[in-house]
């Protein structure tokens, strides 16, 4: 009996993900183990590996498909000595509910007018994302044309109609089933999907059918009706008020998440901002120490290493900082996990390096420059980004002398760390030139008092400028 593929949870949080790549085709022999597909979580782009054995009979989500439900069936495998022509596309009934289900079975020629007409829409059945999302909306669902299983509404049916891309409902028999995906490309493009022959389950028109679609003499005259509509290059004319020219590009799922916390974060986070001059010449000569001493060993510290390490032992000295505000108790950590912010070609990412306190900083390097490549590659695992009991994001490599950085809720803080210059400083009663870097901390001042806040920057400044105390 053939095994159904389904959207795996890859984080505690993941309710949706977008399917991003197939690296399987159909007729390939899977064993357990084997990387199947690439996965577009709220946070990274993960691996899925194969659990069973078998034959990949179908793929049922075409690679580049948004907002695939977790539990959706995505392929079918079939077992040793199945035949993969044999193997059949779960119905409806037996697929999950889903925002991006699978569609409708195939009408039979034989089957009466009256059954293969969609349900009406007043008594239609709608996902709880759908539901949701009108409700918040306003929009009357009776008006929105479903597109799941049975007719059933989901997200994109309503988000269709929010943003006027979808056709008033059609009654007939001969209602065009296609992907989200593939009416917004069709949309995009010009093209009617009656003209399109769909090669998905169930004859849905889905993205591989748009991108291969040739015009024809009945369809050409609908792409030329609007001479004024953009051609189909990516470079478009803005509807703004300066008219200038712009090239759209889509937000994928972690660019949505960082959108939507750190616009959270400025509305609900009363942040205070406390910021510190400090002399970086004492780290820098004890860096370059350590760094020829631990060559042999192929380790060379960078100073955002010392300064990991110097945050969690300021976080030490100071507990009342390493707090985060929960509504009506707070959370006092015993343990500093610093979340550091890394760029990576996605978004911005934080990897944690657990207990950094306790760390030398040869485990610090060492760990940060693993995490930090996979981070780049977007092959962190949930347990590496997830968690954290402050942050520090580091922009003195790119020549930012000093900003204030948005808190990463539901931590109480986050160091930003500017570039390190040389500037007239007062050393031992003399004034002289000095390395120093500012660095300001942003707090939540729900949960950390301005005096605690700047304890903390004092504290940091004092093992930043005698750095002896991190090597112990």
């Amino acid at each position: 009996m053939a095994l159904e593929i389904r959207m795996p949870a890859l984080s505690p949080t993941m309710e949706e993900g977008t399917l991003a790549r197939w690296l399987v085709k159909v007729g390939d022999e899977i064993s357990s183990g084997d990387i199947m597909a690439e996965i577009e979580t709220d946070k990274a782009t993960m691996e899925f590996e194969a659990v069973d054995e078998g034959t990949l009979a179908a793929i049922l989500i075409e690679e580049g498909t948004e907002n695939v439900a977790v539990g959706s069936v995505i392929a079918m495998l079939a077992e040793e000595g199945e035949d993969i022509a044999d193997v059949k596309a779960p119905s409806g009934d037996s697929a999950p509910a889903s925002d991006e289900a699978q569609a409708e079975p195939a009408k039979s020629e034989d089957a009466p007018e009256d059954a293969a007409k969609p349900a009406s829409n007043e008594g239609a059945k709608a996902t709880p994302v759908a539901r949701r999302i009108a409700a918040a909306s306003g929009t009357d669902l009776s008006t929105v044309e479903g597109s799941g299983p049975r007719g059933k509404i989901i997200k994109a049916d309503v988000e269709a109609i929010r943003g006027g891309t979808q056709d008033p409902p059609q009654r007939s028999g001969n209602r065009v089933i296609a992907s989200p995906l593939a009416r917004k490309l069709a949309g995009d493009q010009g093209i009617d999907l009656a003209d399109v022959t769909g090669s998905g389950p169930g004859g849905r028109i889905v993205k591989a059918d748009i991108d291969s679609f040739t015009p024809t003499a009945k369809s050409a005259p609908a792409a030329s009706q609007d001479a004024k509509a953009p051609a189909t290059s990516a470079t478009q004319q803005a509807a703004s008020d300066y008219d200038a020219p712009y090239e759209e590009q889509k937000l994928n799922n972690v660019r949505k998440v960082i959108a939507r916390r750190l616009t959270e974060a400025k509305q609900t986070v009363p942040h205070i901002y406390l910021t510190v001059d400090i002399r970086l010449d004492p780290l820098l000569e004890l860096r370059k120490q350590l760094n020829a001493s631990l060559e042999p060993d192929g380790i060379k510290l960078s100073v955002n290493d010392l300064i990991i390490k110097a945050l969690a032992k300021a976080l030490h000295r100071e507990p009342q900082c390493n707090v985060s505000f929960q509504g009506d108790v707070m959370h006092q950590y015993t343990r500093q996990d610093i979340s550091v912010a890394v760029a990576a070609p996605s978004g911005l990412i934080t990897p944690i390096i657990r207990d950094a306190g306790k760390k030398s900083l040869a485990d610090i390097s060492n760990e940060m420059k693993e995490l930090a490549g996979k981070a780049r590659e977007g092959k962190l695992q949930p347990h590496e980004y997830q968690g954290g009991t402050a942050s520090l994001s580091n922009l003195g490599m790119f020549g930012t002398k000093q900003f204030d950085a948005v808190i990463n809720p539901p931590q109480g803080m986050i160091l930003a760390v500017g570039a390190g210059e040389q500037r007239p400083y007062v050393v031992d009663g003399e004034l002289t030139v000095a390395t120093v870097m500012s660095a300001t901390g942003s707090f939540d001042h729900r949960a950390i008092d301005g005096v605690d806040g700047a304890k903390l920057m004092d504290q940091l400044k004092t093992l930043i400028e005698n750095p002896m105390g991190l090597v112990v």
